[in-house]
């Protein structure tokens, strides 16, 4: 099997999992934060820097790098990892979410779906088959099945149909799947709100067997009460000795509160979006670093945080980068942001294990959302 999951201790204050994911390139301790390299890149990151501030297991984006510069040419490489020398493991998504998202451009059919290509506008078209084929070619440790991700407030009657639709496509990518021995494929639980199509679609999805089940539909745009609901009806569906990966969730708040209801994998484009606009992760909440009464701060970002940036720069300093539309601010506040989330997923496993986990959730909720 490409991956194995390794359940280690179980919360008591809370029930959330410390376990270790092993992979064909590293085993990696859970609850874990994976950085989002879209197009073979952590956007201004070199991968030496991106080891720094990961634990070592990264995404990649299969939309994006089939357009461009094209699965195939990635293969060339010995795929991702070849392409842009990453030593560690790798997940991919399955693009399904991108293609879903382009809604005014795209028409669903039992087959697949037909779009249009986010920029040129150029006719395309996606299978399930379609999306395992790039996926094998990219050659991460993890791919994702081919679903649909519809609106969360779709209605009952088109939630019921896409679900029924997403798990026959999550049949035929599984049996389209050529690298099952180092590539573990994840099934997706779509479902929306409704808890009697999640619970359905994941029996169905654990029925299949898949190495992992991932969480999908969330994040996009519902109230986080709804989110912490869908993961509360599935925490004890899901199976105990495989991990659970919800999808596009990534701030600090979702990360614990996500864990706590039994998730072990977590990825987000947040810390990086957010550092591009000058927002910085602390220990004591967010900052925007280009307000004015920064200019003349000579303290580092986060002065508990002993990461390179807060180390060596004050506020003032990445100020002016980006007042002066200088690239390194978002450089360095990506950086940081980054390193934050490997921080804060090392002190929740570190909680779990010690058994304290809700006795950190409210010292760290305290000071970062005070």
């Amino acid at each position: 099997m490409a991956i194995k999951y390794e359940l280690k201790h179980v919360c008591k204050q809370t029930g959330a999992r410390y376990g270790i994911l092993h992979t064909p390139h590293g085993s990696y301790e859970t609850p874990i934060f994976m950085p989002v390299g879209t197009k073979a890149t952590v956007k201004t990151l070199e991968p030496k820097e991106i080891e720094e501030v990961s634990d070592g297991l990264i995404l990649g984006n299969t939309y994006h790098l089939w357009l461009q510069p094209g699965d195939d040419i990635v293969k060339e490489h010995g795929g991702i990892r070849g392409f842009m020398k990453w030593d560690h493991a790798l997940l991919t998504d399955s693009g399904g979410y991108q293609v879903f998202s382009l809604s005014e451009m795209r028409k669903i059919t039992e087959e697949g779906v037909t779009f249009r290509h986010h920029k040129s506008g150029a006719k395309l078209f996606m299978s399930p088959e379609d999306s395992i084929h790039i996926q094998n070619n990219l050659g991460a440790d993890i791919i994702m099945s081919f679903d649909e991700c519809p609106p969360f407030d779709s209605t009952y009657e088109y939630m019921t149909k896409s679900v029924e639709r997403t798990l026959r496509w999550a049949k035929r990518g599984k049996d389209a799947h050529q690298r099952p021995h180092d590539q573990a494929l994840f099934g997706i639980v779509q479902g929306g709100p409704f808890e009697d199509i999640r619970v359905k679609c994941a029996k169905a999805l654990i029925e299949m067997d898949f190495p992992g089940y991932s969480i999908g539909g969330l994040s996009v745009g519902e109230s986080k009460e709804d989110m912490y609901k869908v993961l509360d009806h599935l925490k004890d569906v899901m199976p105990a000795d495989k991990p659970r990966y919800l999808m596009g969730v990534g701030t600090p708040d979702d990360i614990i509160e996500g864990v706590i209801r039994g998730i072990d994998m977590f990825d987000c484009v947040n810390p990086t979006r957010l550092a591009r606009h000058g927002s910085a992760m602390t220990s004591i909440g967010r900052l925007v670093i280009k307000n004015k009464t920064f200019e003349r701060d000579l303290t580092p970002l986060d002065e508990n945080c002993d990461c390179k940036v807060c180390t060596t720069y004050t506020k003032s300093y990445i100020r002016h980068l980006f007042k002066a539309d200088e690239r390194l601010g978002s450089r360095l506040v990506s950086y940081h942001n980054l390193y934050f989330l490997k921080n804060l997923s090392s002190q929740i496993r570190e909680a779990i294990q010690k058994d304290r986990l809700k006795d950190f959730k409210e010292e760290f909720f305290s000071k970062y959302y005070k």
